[in-house]
């Protein structure tokens, strides 16, 4: 039996610095994939986008700028309020998005408390497989 854990919340599309486009997502967390957040944005295409990355990148985003590459996050100030930045890259594309940290952190506490840090491995049952096999 896995636990998901989520949350829909409106991201803002960074445009520009004055200009920006409301973004409906949803973040996602399974103890099925307990390493890994899942966001899916719903923007203006057939599909949704689908992003996965690792959860202690969003996790240490909230508070200093962190990753490389593909997914980069950093804390800071927008129009008066306390946002992290995603800066996403693809070959289909590069977006920058910007979510309330209030709201971000609120849904990473609850997959903490699902998933303490430092246990994801425990959750995918290698641990118990492991055992099995060693004792054959």
């Amino acid at each position: 039996m896995h636990t998901v854990v989520e949350r829909e919340l409106e991201l803002r599309l960074v445009l520009s610095p004055e200009r920006g486009v409301p973004v409906p997502a949803r973040l996602g967390y399974r103890t099925d994939d307990p390493y890994a957040v899942h966001i899916t944005f719903h923007i203006d295409s057939d599909a949704p986008v689908h992003w996965t990355f690792a959860r202690d990148l969003l996790v240490e985003g909230v508070f200093r700028p962190c990753g490389s590459g593909d997914v980069r996050v950093w804390p800071t100030k927008s129009r008066g309020r306390s946002v992290v930045l995603m800066a996403l890259s693809s070959p289909d594309g590069d977006a920058l998005l910007e979510a309330p940290i209030p709201q971000v952190s609120a849904w990473l506490e609850r997959t903490l408390r699902v998933v303490p840090p430092g246990t994801e491995g425990g959750q995918l049952g290698i641990d118990a497989a492991l055992d099995e096999l060693l004792a054959r």
